[in-house]
């Protein structure tokens, strides 16, 4: 049901890759045009490993020459938005598995990632329903009050309705930008203006942070589901 295939699902899978949210991670270019965040590299004779996390666990192996640029990307840790002080019990902060039925409603109706959505839900709001940011975005995906009236959403801090105009706004900047990962949730965090004015994503601190981290947790997500997954198929 994933609709990320093709360059852009490559591309995140195989080096969409980063450490704790504490230290930097690399941001490199290849000549393919594939943009790849990595915990750190090593190289072998003319190949270069771009390992996904600290621990080794898995990488990418290219070739030198296929790196064309690289930078390093400073992944301080995010500042939740703050829940409203008038919040109620019901409006506390929701675990995964009170998330989890909304998020593959949602994925379902857009074929994408419920992981995807999870980890750009606990980027935005930290799982805090009534999360509302300096600048006035609201709920669990932090939308703005004029983006969520045009997605049709009535109350911003329902879960289920935020969520599904999260994921709308999330496929319509897939679908602008060819499904490209990257560049759809710079868009997220900084607007697609933003976006088509540096043709990539901007070279703005926060933002590039913004993508690092949610490339990190989802793919954090997806190798625990992977191995969640073997160990099944292994007891059968």
């Amino acid at each position: 049901m994933r609709r990320l295939a093709g360059k852009s699902w490559c591309a995140v899978l195989a080096a969409c890759c980063l450490g704790a949210a504490a230290h930097a991670a690399e941001h490199v270019t290849l000549r393919n045009g594939f943009d790849l965040f990595c915990d750190h590299r090593e190289t072998y004779g003319d190949k270069v490993r771009l390992y996904v996390d600290a621990a080794n666990s898995s990488y990418l192996e290219v070739d030198a020459s296929d790196i064309v640029s690289d930078e390093r990307v400073d992944l301080a840790k995010p500042v939740a938005p703050e829940a409203p002080k008038s919040a109620t019990a019901v409006d506390e902060k929701l675990s995964d598995a009170d998330l989890r039925p909304m998020l593959a409603k949602a994925g379902t109706a857009y074929n994408l990632d419920a992981d995807l959505l999870a980890s750009v839900v606990r980027e935005e709001s930290a799982g805090h329903p009534r999360a509302v940011s300096r600048a006035g975005a609201q709920g669990l995906m932090q939308l703005m009050p004029g983006t969520a009236s045009d997605l049709g959403v009535a109350d911003s801090f329902v879960p289920g309705e935020n969520i599904q105009g999260g994921t709308a706004y999330l496929d319509w900047l897939l679908r602008r930008y060819n499904d490209n990962l990257l560049l759809a949730l710079a868009a997220y965090n900084a607007g697609p203006a933003a976006v088509d004015h540096w043709h990539g994503i901007p070279p703005y601190r926060e933002t590039r942070a913004y993508v690092a981290r949610v490339i990190h947790e989802y793919n954090r997500r997806y190798a625990l589901r992977h191995q969640t997954e073997l160990r099944s198929s292994a007891t059968r």
